[in-house]
């Protein structure tokens, strides 16, 4: 996919999306402020493009094979749903740009395949994740009970204090309501547990999927600008640099090794 391709008009998001949405539960809301924080609205404004350039997030797709992670992938990045399901092998990837507060930013989706035979090579993709999607189907309650076992798999090759987590049920439109409502009951216990953000979207009617991945692409930019913020501080030009050593004085050993080997 070519990444340098203009940015699409409906990518385009200039506040950070609201949690009034039908498809999200704000019992679970990963924070319930209504816009981005100061310092990444302030650094976009200002355009500062030596903190704030072109910018890419990992975001990697895990569950049960079946739930549903190509179709919602699909749903979003070409609008398409294939009822012919074909089960990934090993992993496949999309790209989507978006342009956040001014700011160009992709989503890298990883699609990970769910079958037991194709874990060992989907987990090596696993490293370096901005976001964890964990999908399960709102029609099948073993797949939600298998969800922690996912999370726990990504969270091997992550920094669990670094990475946004998502919960999502899938296949919402074949859940009859007083079935969906016992599910949401039990899937927001599960969320609440990982500390993970709730939705139940429907892929087949494209119901609250477009809603889902700019709350994604919101939240991961703004953690990412953050990220990038704090490490420029640390890094400010005139920091001091201490070096830990058993030699009272670094530069003078150098220079004695050095004397040392002329002689």
């Amino acid at each position: 996919m070519n990444i340098l391709a203009p940015v699409r008009r409906d990518r385009v998001i200039a506040e950070l999306p609201q949690v009034g949405m039908q498809c999200f539960t704000k019992e679970v809301a990963l924070h319930s402020r209504s816009d981005f924080h100061p310092k990444v609205t302030a650094t976009c404004q200002a355009q500062r493009t030596g903190t704030v350039g072109f910018k890419i997030s990992k975001i990697i797709v895990v569950g049960d094979l079946s739930v549903g992670k190509t179709c919602l992938i699909n749903r979003f990045c070409k609008d398409t749903f294939d009822k012919n399901y074909k089960a990934t092998i090993g992993v496949d990837f999309e790209m989507e740009r978006f342009e956040v507060l001014g700011v160009p930013f992709s989503l890298q989706l990883w699609d990970t395949a769910g079958q037991e035979r194709f874990k060992c090579i989907a987990s090596t993709y696993y490293r370096g994740a901005q976001a964890i999607i964990i999908v399960f189907d709102v029609s099948d309650v073993a797949s939600l009970d298998h969800a922690r076992q996912w999370l726990q798999d990504a969270l091997k090759e992550n920094d669990p204090s670094s990475v946004i987590l998502f919960l999502v049920g899938t296949k919402k439109d074949l859940c009859p309501p007083a079935q969906y409502s016992l599910i949401e009951q039990d899937a927001l216990k599960v969320a609440k547990e990982m500390q993970a953000e709730f939705w139940a979207v429907s892929s087949l009617t494209g119901e609250g999927v477009r809603d889902f991945f700019f709350r994604v692409a919101a939240l991961t930019f703004e953690s990412s600008v953050l990220a990038e913020l704090e490490r420029s501080h640390l890094r400010r030009i005139g920091d001091v640099v201490r070096i830990h050593s058993n030699e009272r004085d670094l530069y003078q050993t150098e220079k004695r090794r050095k004397s040392n080997c002329c002689q």
